[in-house]
């Protein structure tokens, strides 16, 4: 199943099903409202009323409750600590490691992203992310998948200079990521994504593409995940409740950043430029950078 928060003219954003090309509206006030019901039972109060695709415009498809990021591909993690100048910590095999940023920041697909004054050196990151829909405390990496609602594509616009300068601090990114984060443009649940199990928890063969400006600069691929989403689930709600509408990234897949393919020296992200990130069942979520404040 495949669900979305859609637009049409006159029309508030609302939640909706997509099936066979036709987008049919939820009788919900937003997706999030809709997720403890699980896929199953919010797809069967579908409207009959439909229309095709082409006549709604795709928004983010929710407000997440919490927005939590991970750091669990190994060819990032030993690129990022490379061009730092070091060895990946010995602590990062041990668990799976996340960090908090902004649920309030979110755009969806066909937005501009605002580009922070403060920064020289914005990036993009092609990421793959869950929602949650059923709640639930230390959950097992083998029960997660009845947790998970579904899954998006998620970018975790950085500033690069700045999060470079936090880093060095010990505490973490903060203002280099928290002014933007893209979702979209749909979520698609495990049934959906079935014939691409790979047997791990949460975890399928999905091809990763990253296009700026309509050129292919990345390509990766999720089943490469070093830390799967049902042991990461399991770091996050262990001693703690994950909620209905918390979002949990990925980080970022292997080549799927600036950062990454440049050695961290540039050239970074420019006013009009356009970025595309593709995964494989899930879409294209596109959005262009804004001008740069003088």
């Amino acid at each position: 199943m495949i669900f979305a928060t859609i637009e049409t003219p006159g029309t508030p954003p609302r939640p909706a099903l997509v099936k066979n090309g036709r987008v049919h509206p939820l009788p919900f006030a937003s997706l999030r409202e809709a997720l403890p019901l699980g896929p199953a039972e919010v797809a069967r109060r579908a409207t009959q009323e439909s229309f095709a695709v082409e006549a709604a415009r795709f928004c983010a498809p929710l407000q997440p409750a919490t927005l939590r990021d991970a750091y669990a591909f190994e060819q990032h993690v030993k690129t990022a600590n490379q061009n730092r100048g070091r060895e990946t910590p010995e602590e990062w095999y041990q668990f799976p490691i996340f960090y908090f940023t902004n649920p309030n920041s979110i755009f969806g697909d066909g937005d501009t992203i605002p580009y922070p004054h403060y920064t020289n050196a914005l990036d993009f990151e092609l990421e793959i992310a869950v929602v949650i829909g059923k709640p639930g405390m230390n959950i097992q990496p083998e029960n997660a998948q009845e947790h998970i609602f579904g899954y998006t594509i998620f970018n975790d616009w950085s500033a690069r200079d700045v999060q470079r300068a936090e880093m060095k601090v010990g505490l973490g990114p903060a203002k280099g990521k928290d002014f933007a984060s893209s979702l979209g443009p749909v979520i698609v649940t495990g049934e959906a994504l079935v014939d691409k199990s790979v047997r791990r928890p949460g975890v399928f063969d999905l091809e990763m593409i990253a296009r700026v400006n309509g050129r292919e600069i990345s390509k990766g691929n999720f089943k490469d995940i070093f830390w799967s989403f049902g042991e990461i689930i399991a770091r996050a709600s262990d001693n703690v409740e994950l909620k209905s509408g918390d979002v949990i990234g990925s980080g970022t897949v292997g080549t799927g950043c600036l950062l990454e393919l440049t050695k961290a020296q540039g050239p970074w992200l420019n006013a009009g430029d356009v970025v595309e990130l593709e995964i494989e069942r899930i879409g294209i979520l596109k959005n262009v950078i804004g001008a740069k404040p003088e």
